[in-house]
């Protein structure tokens, strides 16, 4: 911490009036301590929306070099934060200023918060000498967020700035990762101070390692379960590549030859075609494995709340998170700690051992191997379909072909993200993004900026279904302002379809169109207005063919390309079908 750091904070005794900029160098405003703070945090980037409470932020991220990039609603803005932070392993940032700025970053927040992305959303507030008297855009922001970050505060001097941002930067990565939300009043974040009286702690001096492994001992028993296994298998889920815990993953599936499976952030952990990569069989897998390891993912519906793991095997639950392990079924061993430490721990206590058992294990990776096939080859009819209206299947598996190893894929919908994670394996890791457990629909916008921003020479791909791109499809401008095109691929049913099935088998065929139906827009020519390509799709033999001609004009006008593919609304995922998501 630096020297200031312990200095008895001084009285404010500068006017709460707004004061123009000092030149004088021995001062420094709020606003300039929030751009200090973070480009200590190593914040290089931040998304926002302008507004008069938060004007002096931009002029200090101006001085300390951080990337300003305005969006034109505040939820994107939060999802691009958040995106920003999974696609880079570094904290995001996305400042809104007071009232329905703040409000309308909620869901980018909340969805950041169950997705368990290192975020901190600034916020601004009406003057500190007009608390509860009704000033512009005035809202109990911090009451309103705390329920949905790890960390929620009002900054009450401009002294504690930099230290508040510290301090919401450390709690947004203390155990599983989330967003954190700090409110500065306009007034504070105006005032000049001494640069002394600052409180300004120093980088790499005030938090500890994350790379903790827990009880040595329980590290010693996993091995020896693993070591012993015949049937195990593995579920690396979001917190692997949140915690940049992969390579270790990768070494422990492989050298113990255990058959991987992966959800979230997790997909595209290892390649398809990879020996140890499954991607079909985990029902299977897990109805037959006497030994099941649960990396980075809670028992949520996701996981059927833990009930679809067999209840003769050894279960056991690693995650950084303390109150997640054993949280709606029971454990065999439960691990705290980082994902990527843990695993490699525990593959170097089980290579001790004179014996690893990976050869007893051969048998039963080709049993799933072979089963992998089968079931490959029961979907390959509506891979391959040429019927028209477009099966969602087909698109899906056009998608997976077109992929390249430097695409990085978004699924932004209901219907569209789950039949795509039938087909679509991502080529390497964090080449996957989704909504995450909130199911937030109009995160594809944010999610492709950013990740657009953060990876230059990467293509991004986001395939929407027509009601989520319609949310947030505006800041496909930006962007293009900001040379970060990407492809938009729309599957246009007119209809909110995940939710329509339901309503259908509940109320019969004349109640199941009841607040779900969309009306038939041709989104190809969005693209065209904003000075980029677009397509209309009607036919399954046109999809490699336009998508192919999209990413050539992207690549030739620098602007994003939408393909709008028209599939049947009569077309529903198995999820949806069996509504498994509400079970």
């Amino acid at each position: 911490m630096s020297e200031s750091a312990g200095k008895t904070i001084s009285s404010n005794t500068a006017s709460d009036t707004l004061a123009k900029k000092s030149s004088d160098s021995s001062v420094i405003s709020g606003g300039h301590l929030v751009a200090k703070a973070l480009k200590n945090e190593g914040v290089d980037t931040i998304f926002t929306l302008c507004g008069g409470h938060i004007i002096d932020i931009y002029d200090g991220c101006i001085d300390e070099g951080i990337r300003i990039i305005d969006v034109r609603h505040e939820q994107v803005a939060a999802h691009a934060a958040d995106g920003y932070a999974r696609q880079t392993g570094k904290l995001g940032c996305v400042v809104t200023t007071a009232g329905p700025g703040f409000t309308n970053a909620i869901t980018g927040v909340a969805t950041a918060f169950r997705s368990e992305t290192p975020m901190i959303h600034i916020g601004g507030q009406g003057a500190s000498t007009q608390h509860k008297m009704g000033s512009l855009q005035d809202l109990p922001h911090v009451d309103i967020m705390a329920p949905i970050t790890k960390f929620a505060a009002g900054v009450r001097s401009t002294e504690r700035i930099a230290d508040m941002v510290t301090m919401a930067a450390r709690e947004a990565y203390n155990g599983a990762p989330g967003p954190s939300y700090l409110e500065i009043p306009r007034d504070i974040l105006d005032r000049e101070i001494s640069v002394e009286d600052a409180i300004i702690p120093e980088p790499g001096k005030y938090r500890s390692s994350l790379r903790s492994i827990g009880d040595p001992q329980d590290i010693e028993k996993l091995a020896e379960l693993l070591v012993n296994a015949k049937h195990p298998a593995i579920l690396l889920g979001t917190q692997v590549w949140t915690a940049r815990g992969h390579e270790e993953a990768i070494n422990l599936v492989r050298t113990l030859n255990i058959p991987a499976y992966f959800n979230g952030s997790g997909r595209g952990l290892l390649p398809p075609g990879d020996p140890h990569h499954f991607h079909r069989t985990r029902s299977d897998a897990f109805k037959k494995a006497d030994v099941i390891v649960i990396v980075g993912t809670p028992f949520d519906f996701r996981m059927g709340y833990g009930k679809r793991l067999r209840k003769e095997a050894a279960v056991v639950q690693i995650d950084m998170d303390y109150r997640t392990v054993g949280k709606n079924r029971d454990v065999s061993l439960g691990l705290v700690g980082h994902p990527g430490a843990i695993l490699g721990a525990v593959l170097d206590a089980a290579s001790a051992s004179s014996d690893n058992g990976a050869r007893q294990r051969d048998a039963w990776i080709q049993e799933l191997r072979e089963l992998e096939g089968q079931k490959t080859e029961k979907l390959m009819p509506a891979f391959l379909s040429d019927k028209s209206p477009i099966h969602p299947y087909r698109v899906a598996w056009e998608i997976n072909q077109f992929l390249t190893d430097d695409t990085i894929y978004i699924g932004d919908g209901g219907d569209v993200v789950t039949i795509s994670a039938q087909a679509v394996q991502p080529r390497n890791p964090g080449h996957w993004m989704d909504p995450g457990a909130l199911g937030s629909l109009g995160v594809g916008t944010g999610f492709s900026l950013a990740s657009k921003l953060a990876h230059p020479d990467k293509e991004v791909l986001c395939y929407y279904g027509d009601g989520a791109f319609a949310m947030t499809a505006f800041d496909m401008e930006t962007a293009n302002r900001f040379n970060a095109p990407y492809l938009a691929v729309i599957g246009n049913n007119s209809a909110m379809n995940q939710i329509r099935y339901g309503q259908i088998n509940k109320y019969g065929e004349q109640r199941g169109g009841v607040g779900n139906l969309l009306g038939d827009v041709p989104f190809g020519k969005f693209a065209e207005m904003l000075g980029g390509y677009g397509e209309e799709v009607r036919e399954s033999s046109q999809i490699q063919a336009a998508l192919q001609r999209a990413r050539e004009a992207i690549q030739k006008t620098g602007k994003s390309a939408v393909v709008n593919i028209w599939v049947d609304p009569r077309e529903y995922a198995p999820g949806t079908k069996a509504q498994t998501m509400y079970k």
